[in-house]
């Protein structure tokens, strides 16, 4: 039979019994569970494992269905697991998974905790935005004027489709004097463009420029991309072989500019944290990670789990990057504020 447990008052009554009492008597109750170090150690193993891929995850493999790269792409949702695995510790009433967990949850903090956090400035003398617009899209002008009014004073756009092209210039010809368009990607800017030119990726058509933008501090050298696009199938995994070979060749475009101040703008089809595109984050600085608001995420529109487009720069200082409202196009735009 159930019993409650109360105190006896002086005049036969009883009343709650206090806060700190239920407490210690709570945690005789524990010390006195022998089963409390035994139970949940399958929880606690599988906290290990999360917690080793989160720390070795560059030493897992790609030549299997580029299994590294796909975990790394979407590594910081494994803070999920860790909410679900704290909650099935407490639930079991295991001290062993539950320290288990804990140490994850140190491992998670240490390497995506930063992103969390809001770390925009108020500085900054020079806005750029990239949206790729989705060649697909229904509202293309709807979509320029959206982006139009981010106040970015350089706007690079991917994914353009021939046909769509002069519904976006004709839309972004009220805000930007100057603008430049080679193959699917185009540059759209409020200062005057010089040097525009095609960059050769290794993919057989245009999907990446650089152009020279005559700030009014300066110039500084815009680069344009969109990387192949990179599928996930059961027969063969990860499969990103032209991305990554396509990254490398605009890693070494970049690593050949000559100019000091260089932005790069553009959909990569991959994250940060993803190896494969070393060659390209090993010399440029994500505005993001340096002064973002939160993880940033732009992909999918409809529910964003990974930060695939870019803004990135070297020889510039980031102030402030976010993504803006959503538009006719599966990508949402993202913008950062910067001192050049």
């Amino acid at each position: 039979m159930a019993q409650a447990y109360m105190t006896e008052k002086g005049n036969g009554g009883s009343e709650p019994e206090p806060s700190a009492s239920r407490f210690r008597r709570r945690l005789a109750e524990l010390r006195g569970d022998r089963g409390i170090w035994r139970r949940g150690l399958v929880l606690a193993a599988f906290s290990v494992l999360i917690s080793l891929v989160m720390i070795f995850h560059a030493q897992l493999p790609n030549d299997v269905g580029n299994l590294g790269s796909l975990t790394e792409t979407f590594l910081p949702w494994v803070g999920l697991a860790v909410l679900v695995l704290l909650a099935a510790a407490l639930f079991r009433r295991s001290a062993t998974a539950l320290i288990a967990v804990l140490l994850t949850a140190v491992v998670w903090v240490n390497l995506f905790g930063g992103l969390v956090t809001d770390k925009s400035g108020s500085g900054g003398n020079l806005t750029v935005a990239t949206h790729n617009v989705d060649a697909d899209n229904a509202d293309p002008r709807g979509t320029a004027e959206s982006v139009a009014t981010s106040g970015a004073d350089v706007l690079a756009l991917t994914e353009l489709k021939g046909s769509a092209v002069p519904v976006y210039e004709k839309a972004l010809a009220g805000t930007y004097k100057y603008h430049s368009v080679e193959g699917t990607v185009g540059v759209w800017s409020k200062y005057p463009l010089t040097a525009s030119s095609p960059v050769d990726i290794k993919m057989g058509w245009t999907r990446a420029m650089r152009a020279t933008v005559d700030t009014a501090h300066g110039q500084v050298a815009v680069f344009v991309a969109h990387l192949p696009s990179v599928r996930v199938k059961l027969n063969a995994g990860f499969t990103a072989n032209q991305r990554d070979n396509s990254a490398d060749a605009l890693g070494a475009a970049l690593a050949a500019e000559p100019l000091r101040k260089v932005v790069l703008l553009g959909d990569l089809n991959g994250t940060m944290n993803d190896r494969a595109l070393s060659e390209v984050t090993s010399q440029m600085r994500s505005t993001q990670g340096a002064a973002g608001d939160g993880f940033g995420f732009s992909w999918p529109a409809q529910f964003p789990m990974a930060r695939i487009d870019q803004i990135m720069v070297r020889g510039i200082t980031p102030e402030a990057s976010w993504t803006l409202p959503r538009t006719g196009s599966d990508h949402l735009p993202v913008a950062a504020r910067l001192k050049v």
